[in-house]
């Protein structure tokens, strides 16, 4: 690897950070402007898509553009990962299925009592 390039996932951490410092949504160019790094506006654009995808960031349109947040709920990141995952299974009731499956006895009771709280409104 040339030494003035580094690994997608380091520029993914600087980017989230640069996003998780931010007190309002930042674009694509402000997060490259914030890095102070000799980035293409599409380098950023691709990442911050990236991260999007994997639901580290949310996007909100502003204007003809979107600008980016961190998000910084765990539980929120994990949640929009498993979304991700479900929504690219071509059989959502057999992931399903196979997730109840591993789940311990514990977590299962867990689920579904969320699942009763969640019909009871």
């Amino acid at each position: 690897m040339d030494s003035g390039r580094r690994a997608r996932g380091t520029l993914e951490q600087e980017v989230v950070a640069a996003l998780a410092a931010a007190r309002e949504p930042m674009t694509p160019a402000q997060v490259r402007d914030q890095l102070g790094r000799d980035l293409a506006y599409t380098t950023v654009m691709t990442v911050l898509a990236r991260l999007s995808d994997k639901g580290l960031v949310t996007r909100e349109r502003v204007g003809r553009a979107y600008a980016y947040r961190a998000v910084r709920d765990e539980a929120e990141v994990t949640a929009r990962q498993m979304q991700r995952l479900l929504d690219a299974g071509d059989d959502r009731a057999a992931v399903l299925s196979r997730f109840v499956g591993v789940l311990s006895d514990d977590d299962e009771q867990l689920l579904t009592e969320l699942l009763r709280r969640a019909e009871e409104g």
